[in-house]
């Protein structure tokens, strides 16, 4: 089977993909094909994740890395032990809901969760949208890093991140298909900052002052988590089988044939890094915010495709 990369930023507005799992069909259509490595913004989608066994759920920051050629992908064919790293500022009734959760999934899936911990302090979340693009910061980076360590030293080789995020996050434009997603920048900072500091898989779930479960129809790109009481469980089911990460072993970006991203996204590290490795890159048509294409970059052999249908037709030929 082939290696591609299927890259679909988080926080860009992306008309296919910058929502609520709304991109993770066509992941799974690509995964029937190729071995995947995609970031968890293309599969996750609260309750529901497109994740399996040919997709590899690989961290931003750590996708990035690989495709530069900086760090090596190891498959596991074990179950990672997870560790679920909570917020303290999170309300004991929304905590509640999140243990029910990993409960769930250790009884109905067989996950191996260890005991969760809390962050002696609060995280201090802020979000924003600056520049049409999502972003923010977090006010205490180490008491986020001091409880992941615990972690680890508790046997955790892939963690999920829940900070909490306090105010409604509610947007209007992105519950309606059409905006970017308010928090999706702040969470990439999370991710990146432990697995850059920490070398281990995770992946970040926001925890809300309130559990919300919609009663009308809405926007079917989000409807994923309009039904989502918490958003651990495509995040855990993503890190179930991650890939962990090496200097020296496993799989490099000399293995990976082809990166697929959005055309106006092309300005990323990711891109730069798989142009470096030789790795062809498959630009398809799918507005956002961003508008770094072909063009501007002034890149004559990048493969365009009007669809994400094109692209896998080309790939699968070749």
């Amino acid at each position: 089977m082939k290696y591609i990369a299927f890259s679909l930023p988080t926080g860009i507005g992306a008309q296919i993909g910058g929502y609520a799992g709304d991109i993770g069909y066509i992941v799974r259509e690509y995964s029937k094909y190729f071995k995947v490595i995609a970031n968890p913004n293309a599969v996750n989608g609260g309750i529901f994740s497109a994740i399996n066994k040919n997709i590899f759920y690989t961290e931003g920051y750590a996708f990035d890395e690989f495709l530069c050629g900086k760090i090596r992908l190891k498959e596991t064919t074990e179950q990672n032990k997870l560790g679920v790293l909570f917020d303290c500022s999170i309300p004991q009734d929304v905590l509640n809901v999140h243990i029910n959760t990993i409960n769930a999934l250790k009884m109905v899936k067989g996950l191996d969760i260890l005991e969760p911990i809390k962050t002696k302090e609060p995280v201090g979340v802020e979000f924003s949208i600056a520049n049409n693009i999502s972003s923010g910061m977090i006010k205490n980076s180490n008491t986020l890093l001091e409880a992941a360590k615990s972690l680890i030293l508790s046997g955790a080789n892939a963690i999920a991140l829940v900070c909490y995020f306090g105010e409604d996050a509610d947007d209007i434009d992105y519950s309606l298909g059409i905006g970017i997603d308010p928090i999706g920048g702040v969470e990439a900072i999370i991710s990146h900052l432990v697995v850059k500091e920490l070398n281990i898989p995770c992946a970040h779930s926001p925890a809300f002052f309130d559990i919300d479960i919609s009663k009308k129809i809405e926007n079917p790109k989000v409807a994923s988590e309009c039904v989502s009481s918490t958003y651990l469980p495509c995040v855990l089911e993503g890190l179930e089988y991650a890939p962990s990460f090496s200097c020296d072993d496993g799989l490099s970006a000399c293995d990976v044939e082809y990166l697929i991203v959005p055309d106006g996204a092309l300005g990323s590290k990711a891109v730069l890094g798989a142009l470096e490795n030789n790795i062809k890159i498959c630009a398809v048509k799918n507005p956002s915010k961003l508008d770094v294409g072909c063009s501007k970059l002034k890149i004559s052999d990048i493969l365009c495709f009007d669809t994400y249908q094109d692209c896998l037709k080309y790939i699968k030929r070749n």
